[in-house]
């Protein structure tokens, strides 16, 4: 759902992960066609970068138990 999300509306992609600075400048970007592409290319990146972390996160806290 993330990911449609991210190619559709990257900017609010950033939002749902956390990171509203992130979604602003995100939002300015897409607001002109030709920065579309590289809004929604940013916000796929974000994401797979978001749940590499969260795979990270989940892997050290069963460690610690």
């Amino acid at each position: 759902m993330r990911l449609i999300l991210a190619i559709l509306l990257p900017w609010v992609q950033f939002f749902t992960i956390g990171r509203p600075v992130a979604g602003i400048i995100c939002l300015i970007l897409q607001i002109s066609l030709i920065g579309w592409l590289p809004a929604a290319i940013w916000s796929v990146y974000a994401l797979s970068q978001y749940k590499t972390d969260k795979k990270i996160e989940q892997a050290l806290g069963q460690k610690d138990s």
